[in-house]
């Protein structure tokens, strides 16, 4: 069975992944571990993976615009205050991965390697290659907390 479906791997591919991707993520631990967050392993294997991507999609999905994102955690810096309200308000550590729609909001990850808006409020998608799915084809995340 293949890891992605064939869209999802097409726009991951044009966006700079392949298989065996491999990105030192030390400098985003370093940021954030010094302004409070610490990057858990499911932060690291996802970012060693696809940290620096960017992914250019637009248009309707199946339960919400397709929407495109960029997997930089430097992104969501002066953002800390925010990872760190939202992942104790809803028990998880959430740890920056980059930014949704050109900025309007921002992504995290917790230790199960689900994805989360994170703004002033949050939503999840499923976890891993799962939420890239998600985010790619236009799948509506789950509301968490907020509004």
């Amino acid at each position: 069975m293949a890891r992605f479906s064939q869209e999802t791997e097409k726009v991951l591919r044009s966006s700079g992944w392949k298989d065996g991707r491999l990105v030192d993520v030390s400098r985003w631990r370093s940021h954030f571990e010094a302004n409070g967050i610490t990057m858990h392993d499911a932060a690291k294997r996802f970012l060693s993976e696809f940290g620096g991507i960017t992914v250019k999609v637009k248009g309707p999905g199946i339960t919400r615009a397709r929407e495109p994102f960029e997997l930089n955690p430097l992104l969501a810096d002066g953002e800390e205050e925010r990872f760190l309200e939202w992942g104790e308000e809803i028990g998880v550590s959430l740890f920056p991965l980059g930014e949704l729609d050109d900025g309007r909001y921002f992504l995290g990850i917790d230790e199960e390697s689900r994805i989360y808006i994170v703004i002033d409020w949050v939503s999840r998608f499923r976890a891993g290659d799962d939420a890239l799915e998600d985010l790619i084809l236009g799948m509506e995340a789950e509301h968490v907390a907020g509004w």
